[in-house]
């Protein structure tokens, strides 16, 4: 088979060697297609040959970011490619982050076009979306018959230098790149069109679209915050010695229940940080710097708060997907007002 030389990255599940058991394993390659490859490889025909597959596991790739990106790039460049394609990652936050990092290196040393495929709330989309061509996928991979083709039909456009559609038209996340366009009508004529559709209330397309943020309706102050019993939730992977749960330092995709019985002062000896985003060293001398349990202690002795809550929550922040900070929200929420907690401190770093 000939055509245009591509190689394509993938995780350790992809590849079918295991799980988050499996996802400290170390990058390896292998000649021809593996996995997802053989999908990507029927929709390009006999005009892309995927020569080669690199795959690595993603705690292995987010916490060894400094040596594992130049270790993925050489081999790659082992198999002389022309497109690089890596994915689809679909939902998953370190896959999704590790796609895009190396996609984002591959583009910058090798110089040959890369593409890759993930959920619109993946971390790594928002993180790459300017450095690859991202194609808009479903958040699992129950969407890979429609990820594929979509993939592949741009992977062909980029390995052949042909022109590149907009995002609407090619199905990936924008890049942040206005073009100019000629139009048969000027802008304040579409503008007056297109308000003119929504007063009716018909179907129009903005052509400068703006981003969505949730809108989160403050609760009613505390009235008497000396009866109130309050706890303590972070975004700051604040854990106990050694991260018994093994909370992932990017792309979090769990949260930690820890008890506070007995601690008056969170120290090096018993707490740590596993939070990958920022210099752990301050937070790691004095987890309190980052969860005051100290401090409420402080506050619960003199009365200023009726009691703090013996159970904290802690995730990672770092990369975590809007959907999963929102499901652990929920969860989280639901037990502190079983426990009857009147309010909850949030801190991060």
């Amino acid at each position: 088979m000939a055509g245009i030389r591509v190689v394509h990255y993938i995780n350790q599940f992809f590849a079918g060697i295991g799980g988050e058991e499996k996802a400290d394993t170390k990058p390896f390659k292998k000649e021809g297609v593996v996995g997802p490859g053989s999908a990507l490889q029927a929709a390009f025909g006999e005009e892309m040959t995927i020569v080669g597959t690199v795959i690595c596991g993603d705690t292995y790739f987010n916490e060894n970011l400094d040596t594992v990106i130049p270790e993925i790039i050489k081999m790659i460049a082992g198999f002389n490619p022309q497109v690089f394609i890596a994915g689809p990652a679909f939902n998953a936050g370190r896959y999704g982050v590790a796609c895009g990092a190396v996609c984002e290196a591959v583009a910058r040393q090798l110089k040959i076009p890369v593409i890759t495929g993930m959920y619109e709330e993946n971390p790594g989309a928002d993180m790459y979306k300017k450095s690859a061509y991202i194609i808009k996928t479903g958040n699992s991979a129950a969407k890979m018959r429609q990820a594929i083709p979509a993939m592949a039909k741009l992977a062909l456009k980029l390995g052949k230098s042909e022109a590149i559609g907009t995002p609407e038209e090619e199905g990936y996340l924008p890049k942040g790149i206005r073009i100019n366009i000629w139009y048969e009508k000027r802008g304040s004529a579409r503008a007056v069109d297109m308000l003119i559709k929504k007063l009716r209330g018909e179907a129009f397309q903005t052509e400068y679209p703006m981003p969505v943020f949730d809108r989160v309706t403050p609760r009613p102050a505390l009235k008497d915050l000396s009866k109130a019993k309050i706890a303590l939730v972070t975004s700051g992977g604040i854990v106990p010695k050694g991260n018994p749960d093994r909370i992932e330092s990017s792309s979090a995709s769990k949260f930690g229940t820890y008890d506070l019985t007995g601690f008056d002062d969170l120290t090096a000896a018993t707490h740590e940080t596993a939070h990958g985003g920022y210099d752990p060293v301050y937070a790691n001398q004095d987890p309190d710097r980052v969860l005051p349990v100290d401090v409420m202690r402080v506050l619960e002795k003199e009365g200023v708060i009726g009691s703090l809550h013996n159970t904290y929550y802690a995730t990672v922040g770092n990369g975590t997907s809007v959907a999963n900070a929102k499901k652990y929200a929920h969860a989280i929420g639901l037990e502190l007002k079983e426990a009857g907690v009147d309010g909850i401190i949030l801190t991060s770093t």
